[in-house]
């Protein structure tokens, strides 16, 4: 289990995330949780302002973020009868989980096979592989 961290109004806050248990996010979602990443923290206006046109409707994305609390993907703050909303995991997080999901399910737990497609498909260069090579050799030093 993690232990995510954020600060909202000067007080620290912590929570647990349980990674088997996440759900994979919709296109929409990722989205707005992209946007959460970056704003750090935002109302659902705020939200809404920063997603592209064409801007979807507040009810829509309010809607939305909630359903996302539910998944244990968002957290808020109450203000009122407005609610400011955060992340309540990590980019970080989130990539390492499905990341690892990807590379199960599609190329057979093997990270070899993940960077055989990409040079099959031509999308990493040979001086992109010599840095990885050297990644991976100072990891293997440590």
């Amino acid at each position: 289990m993690e232990v995510c961290k954020t600060e909202i109004q000067g007080f620290l806050i912590s929570y647990s995330i349980i990674q088997q248990k996440m759900e994979k996010l919709t296109n929409k979602e990722e989205q707005i949780m992209h946007v959460l990443w970056q704003l750090k923290k935002a109302f659902v206006k705020e939200v809404v302002a920063a997603l592209p046109k064409p801007k979807p409707h507040y009810n829509t994305i309010s809607t939305i973020i909630r359903k996302m609390e539910e998944k244990g993907f968002v957290k808020h703050q109450a203000f009122g009868n407005t609610h400011q909303y955060f992340p309540a995991i990590s980019i970080e997080q989130y990539r390492k989980t499905y990341m690892q999901k990807t590379i199960h399910h599609y190329f057979d737990d093997s990270y070899k096979n993940v960077v055989s497609f990409f040079a099959k498909e031509e999308k990493i260069s040979i001086e992109e592989l010599k840095e990885i090579i050297k990644l991976i050799e100072k990891q293997s030093k440590k």
